[in-house]
């Protein structure tokens, strides 16, 4: 027989962090969304970029992009046809690995990293970093941490 463990119900101080966690992040990133619109581009675009822009020769696996980006591979696929279509990225065949392919950062893709970026940045400072104090910021991070870290280790798991 099977013992049922007791469901541990949040407290009202838990639930109004949590709920105040879910608000934060859906209200900055759809804030964030609209702030690249004018560029037009979407969250899931800027982090396509930005990750292409920081990897070496600004290419990466389409395989580790999508782990990168936690998106599925065909909507990562779909993703990088349409920057491919704008001129921002280009795919490539992997010598080592035939199936293998290559999604690169253009120049054209690193021009428009180049004037997005400081745009995005003042974006993300007026409507997340300015609003709190250093320690504040300090507190998050560290008492984000381990979430992170958490969450981090159950990718790929089931």
């Amino acid at each position: 027989m099977e013992t049922e463990t007791a469901t541990r119900w949040l407290s009202d101080a838990e639930q109004c962090t949590w709920r105040t966690h879910l608000d934060v992040s859906r209200l900055l990133m759809h804030q964030l969304e609209k702030d690249l619109q004018p560029f037009g581009l979407t969250n899931n675009d800027y982090e396509i970029l930005v990750n292409l822009s920081e990897a070496e020769d600004r290419r990466l696996r389409m395989s580790d992009l999508a782990a990168a980006t936690l998106q599925s591979k065909s909507r990562l696929s779909h993703q990088i046809t349409r920057l491919e279509t704008a001129g921002l990225v280009r795919r490539e065949n992997c010598e080592s690995d035939r199936r293998g392919l290559f999604a690169v950062l253009t120049d054209k893709g690193m021009e428009t990293m180049q004037e997005v970026a400081p745009h995005h940045v003042a974006s993300v400072r007026a409507h997340f970093i300015d609003l709190l104090p250093p320690e504040a910021l300090e507190a998050l991070s560290t008492s984000l941490a381990p979430v992170a870290e958490h969450l981090r280790g159950r990718r790929g798991k089931s």
